[in-house]
């Protein structure tokens, strides 16, 4: 017996094995198979139509009862790795749990406990494990965590550990035990609610579509209910004996939505997502693979979740960028969601408050049924917006740098607090200061590695990159002419320092990504917010995502102008998506909301039309200004990136692309670059692209595969193709 086999590798190819085990004929199953010099689980295709010339190798076993991958997300991998230009088994290998790609079973992956514990005393435990190096750093690092730790953290910190905890747990040393761990659950629950008239007419449109292909953008302003509509359209899809996928943005909606679900669902609910352990990981995989469960919740790779009888697919935030996936394989979550629907013939909801430019437009030709939730819950109006403008001097008189909190947002911070109620303030850019630099010589703290300046954080006194995290000690002087430093601009680290002067008795925390390391960390500060033992809470961009806080009544945005500037095509578009979010979070109890904008370009589309509250105005604006310079959604785009240690060999990589680009191009392709990235160099190696639009995807496509065919050989090159790039920094 012959079987097709993709394997894990950059190749864009597949390859054929013998096979004496008839269950390897069956696609979808994983199989384990010599590869080169090793075994790699690989992926069944079904049997192949011929052999190959040469000595055909044999698989080396069948790795699974049932096949992890049914016909339907089969052939969405084959669609998504002949889309963005991907090899299919690197595809397959991003569908999957990665411990499933250790050539153990499902079963075997699940079955190992996820948490470790000492069961002696300390000192007992060291001297049980005195000659035995590699079990006693594991011992150590269990004292000095108290005690315990999941064993994901200790495969983490120490290599595979699984089989020197069997020999301690023989031992007696070390306890090992599983435990279901469940997000925190104090965001609410209850019983259904009865639909607004609004609701009900979606929730009528999307159950009328159940059974056949139908996208749906529900547009609804912030505080309208949009998670109610998911949840009574889930229950219809149960009641059918259907499964249902939701995606989410990121780890910090899960908690609130797990917490939603679970109250509506029970245990049918599979959660996933990257901030679970191995075995947790694997068993919600099988759960969903056995049909034990029948709703996955996840994040940006649980577009592959394998849900039996897929009934709907719900993409919640669908505006959210962290949907593209940056690097390997470059697929874009919520366009794979709409063609997973379209290939099993069901429903597509796609949600937001500020949609996609890209899916505003699919709504305005007809391509997606435009449903709008344009009230919020309880007749609640949608907060106040003041604009505050940072051009005038501050009331200190100076101009050169103003106050980070100006007059009116202090005076709106105090009566809040005076009332009782909670505040968010947002500002878009983590550490204490952004810019440290030499007022004589102009000397200023860059990255050595990146194309970027160093932030200055206070709470480590260390300079560091946010792109490729180099930290090296705050400089003291100016390592040029010796003279002392300038520590300009703000981050979050320095609103929130600020804030506990000038606010002395109010609880203040931050939630940041270094605040916020671990998912444990960020559910405690949101479960303290949300239990009302936090009076303001700063943050960048995880503040806006979703979080539903009756309590507060103001929002500050402390500088609106933050990533209007970048060199990107869409970076308009990502500001007032994001102060239009984040503006939402006010006013969403009894209390009426404001917000208070501090800027300084207040009459900047992105602004000006979220201070009105009005995407409409915001997309009409947009969408002329992408068709004048034929840009996406009006032409679609393959970016073409280059990057390597050797600037001179990388540019001359570049140009040679970029001239076959411009011969394999017809009349209506339009070639940009190449061209430096506007960020040049980062991690240590330099960066080019070249931007290919055309009116047609299929133009691209056929362009993006010729160039697979001719990449340079020069070692120390990489070459990455980008279909329909979220970002071109």
């Amino acid at each position: 017996m012959l079987v097709e086999v993709a394997v894990p590798a950059p190749v864009h190819r597949t390859f054929t094995y013998a096979a004496k085990d008839p269950r390897a004929l069956e696609p979808g199953r994983r199989l384990l198979v010599p590869f080169g010099r090793r075994e790699t689980v690989a992926f069944s295709l079904g049997a192949a139509r011929e052999a190959p010339p040469g000595e055909l190798r044999e698989v080396r076993a069948v790795l699974d009862e049932e096949p992890v991958f049914s016909p339907e997300l089969l052939s969405l991998l084959r669609f998504a790795a002949d889309y963005y230009l991907h090899p299919l088994g690197e595809a397959m290998r991003a569908a999957l749990p990665p411990q499933l790609l250790e050539g153990k079973t499902v079963g075997e992956r699940a079955s190992f406990p996820d948490r470790a514990a000492l069961a002696l005393p300390p000192e007992a435990a060291r001297e049980a494990v005195r000659r035995a190096p590699r079990q006693a750093a594991i011992v150590e690092r269990l004292v000095e965590a108290g005690g315990a730790l999941d064993v994901e953290n200790l495969r983490r910190e120490l290599g595979e550990v699984a089989p020197l905890l069997r020999a301690l747990e023989a031992k007696g040393v070390v306890r090992l035990s599983s435990h279901p761990r469940r997000e925190p659950e104090n965001f609410g629950g209850g019983p259904p609610p009865e639909p607004t008239p609004e609701q009900a007419e979606a929730l009528r449109a999307v159950e009328a579509s159940l059974g056949r292909y139908q996208t749906f953008l529900l547009q609804g302003i912030t505080g309208s209910g949009k998670t109610e509509v998911y949840l009574q359209a889930i229950r219809a899809v149960r009641a059918r004996g259907q499964g249902a996928l939701v995606l989410v943005p990121e780890i910090a909606l899960t908690p609130q939505l797990a917490a939603r679900f679970r109250s509506r669902f029970g245990d049918e609910v599979a959660v996933l997502h990257s901030g679970l352990g191995d075995a947790e990981r694997v068993r919600e995989h099988r759960r969903l693979l056995r049909g034990e469960a029948h709703i996955a919740l996840g994040a940006r790779s649980a577009v592959f979740a394998p849900v039996r009888d897929l009934g709907i697919v719900i993409v919640d935030e669908e505006h959210d960028p962290s949907y593209k996936q940056e690097d390997r394989f470059r697929y874009h979550a919520r366009d794979l969601a709409v063609m997973r629907a379209r290939l099993a013939e069901i429903p597509c909801v796609l949600g937001s408050a500020t949609p996609s430019l890209e899916s505003m437009e699919n709504a305005r030709r007809g391509k997606y049924a435009r449903l709008v939730l344009s009230r919020r819950l309880d007749g609640r109006s949608l907060p106040e917006v003041e604009v505050v403008d940072l051009r005038q001097p501050a009331e200190t008189g100076d101009a050169q740098e103003p106050e980070i909190l100006s007059t009116r947002l202090l005076e709106e911070l105090f009566a809040t607090l005076e009332r009782g109620e909670q505040a968010i303030l947002f500002l878009n850019r983590r550490g204490h200061s952004p810019l440290v630099l030499c007022p004589t010589c102009g000397e200023r703290a860059s990255c050595p590695n990146c194309d970027v300046g160093l932030t200055y954080h206070r709470s480590t006194e260390s300079l560091r990159c946010h792109y490729c995290d180099l930290r090296v000690r705050r400089w003291e002087r100016c390592p040029s002419c010796d003279e002392e430093l300038l520590i300009l601009g703000a981050g979050t680290e320095r609103l929130e320092q600020c804030l506990r002067e000038r606010l002395p008795r109010a609880r203040v925390a931050r939630l940041d990504r270094d605040a916020a390391s671990s998912a444990r960390r960020l559910h405690r500060i949101l479960s303290a917010f949300a239990a009302r033992e936090i009076d303001v809470l700063v943050g960048t961009q995880m503040i806006a995502k979703g979080h539903d806080f009756p309590g507060v009544t103001l929002v500050g945005v402390v500088l609106a102008d933050v990533g209007l500037g970048l060199p990107d095509f869409r970076a308009s578009e990502r500001t007032f998506q994001l102060l239009t979010q984040v503006a939402g979070r006010a006013g969403r109890g009894e209390a009426a909301g404001k917000v208070i904008v501090q800027t300084f370009r207040p009459t900047a589309d992105a602004i000006a039309y979220a201070c009105r509250h009005d995407p409409e105005g915001f997309a009409r604006a947009e969408l002329v200004r992408r068709q004048d310079h034929g840009y996406p959604p009006f032409r679609r785009m393959l970016a073409v990136h280059l990057d390597g240690k050797d600037a001179a060999e990388v540019q001359r990589q570049a140009r040679a692309l970029g001239e076959l680009v411009r011969r394999l191009a017809t009349e209506r392709v339009t070639v940009l670059g190449p061209a430096p990235a506007p960020i040049a160099r980062l991690r240590g190696r330099s960066r080019f692209q070249i931007l290919v639009l055309a009116d047609r995807a299929s133009t691209l496509q056929s362009i993006g595969r010729r160039l697979l065919g001719a990449l340079p050989t020069a070692r120390g090159v990489r070459v990455a193709l980008d279909m329909d790039p979220a970002s071109t920094l």
